[in-house]
This record gives structure tokens, C-alpha cells and sequence, in this order.
């Protein structure tokens, strides 16, 4: 089986992307999602301790962690400590059921992916990208963002530009979303074809 790790920088359609993966019949599991659920269970009590005042009714209010994490890089490690072992966690049992199931291809979607190292823990990396102007465009249309949230936000990502060079795929979202289905139909078309290489070459 292979693990891709899908990523790419705020506002670069890597949702989408995940979205059309997961189309092809492929198993998407999403860190972010992994986080939603620890904040609403049992990561919440470690947090509330950690940063009195961020959960409400046993729920952490995403908004109000953010005001004290996103400026402040202790608070940021503080909380990271906190919530990765977690994400792992659910990451390994999520790989034992797909791995239990047959599957062939499964797709890690990590926004910060680089930033934490997890390249090492996929086979292979899809980066989604488009330019900087249509990303600022997508990103400050969102409810709730701000220029200054926005900028703060790319000070914590690794540049797209690096990105792309340390991927082994890179799609370009700055197209119609027919094009970037025909990118990403491509990479599982080659993924599934590696995938049975290797189990071929196990058996």
C-alpha cells in the first residue's frame, strides 16, 4: 500500500483536491478533521489546562485558541506537544484498517505536512498549488480572515515554492476544476500502478 501526503499552502485548493481523490475511490483522511473531532473529545481537557478559557462547553472554541497560539510560538509548540501524538494516533489505526481492507492507495491530507517532518511518514508527496494572487484572492474571501491572519498564517508555512521542489507530484489548481481532476486522475492512475509493482514484487 501507498501513503501519499497531500499539502499545500492556505488557500491552494487542497480540499478539493482531497475531494476528488477521495471520488476515485481512494481513502482520504484529513488531519484536520482528526483535530475537529480531538478538540470536541479528548484532547479538549489537556488544552483547557494548557490555555484556560479556550473550551466551552467541553468543546475547544477554535477562534479563541487561535488568539493565543497563531502570535506566539511556545503557546504554538505548547499545543502542538499536545495535539500530534493524537493526530498520530488516529493516523496509525486509520493505515491498519485501509492496510486490513486491501486497499492499495490511501491519501494523508496534512496542511503542514513539511512543517512538521511528516514527509517521513508518507511514501510519496502531492503538493496543490496555484499564484500568489489567486491565492490571496480565495484565502481573504473566506468568513472571518483577515489580511493580518492571513499573513500571520503564511509566516508559519513553509514557501510554496518549496513546496513544489520537494514534491514528488505537484497539481496546478489555478485552472478550471476539470483540469485538475485530469492532474490528479493521473497520479492515481500511476500511484495504483506502482502500488501492484510492489505487491508483485512482495509476493
Amino acid at each position: 500500500m501507498i501513503v501519499v501526503g497531500l499539502t499545500g499552502s492556505i488557500g491552494m485548493g487542497k480540499t478539493t483536491a482531497g475531494t476528488m481523490f477521495a471520488r476515485r475511490g481512494i481513502p482520504v483522511i484529513s488531519a484536520d478533521e482528526i483535530v475537529h473531532t480531538l478538540y470536541a473529545g479528548r484532547a479538549a481537557a489537556a488544552i483547557e489546562s494548557a490555555f484556560p478559557g479556550t473550551v466551552v462547553d467541553g468543546i475547544v472554541d477554535r477562534e479563541k485558541l487561535s488568539a493565543v497560539v497563531l502570535k506566539d510560538a511556545e503557546a504554538l509548540r505548547k499545543l502542538e506537544a499536545i495535539v500530534h501524538p493524537l493526530v498520530a494516533e488516529e493516523r496509525a489505526v486509520f493505515i491498519d484498517r485501509q492496510h486490513e481492507a486491501g486497499q492499495r492507495l490511501v491519501v494523508f491530507d496534512i496542511p503542514l505536512l513539511f512543517e512538521g517532518g511528516g514527509e517521513k511518514t508518507v511514501d510519496c508527496v502531492v503538493v496543490v498549488s496555484c499564484g500568489a494572487a489567486l491565492q490571496r484572492q480565495r484565502v481573504l474571501a473566506r468568513p472571518g480572515m483577515t489580511e493580518e491572519k492571513f499573513q500571520a498564517i503564511l509566516a508559519r508555512q513553509v514557501p510554496d515554492a518549496e513546496k513544489r521542489a520537494r514534491a514528488d507530484y505537484v497539481v496546478d489548481t489555478s485552472g478550471p476544476l476539470e483540469e485538475t481532476r485530469a492532474q490528479i486522475d493521473r497520479i492515481v492512475d500511476q500511484l495504483l500502478v506502482e502500488s501492484a509493482k510492489r505487491e508483485q514484487g512482495d509476493a
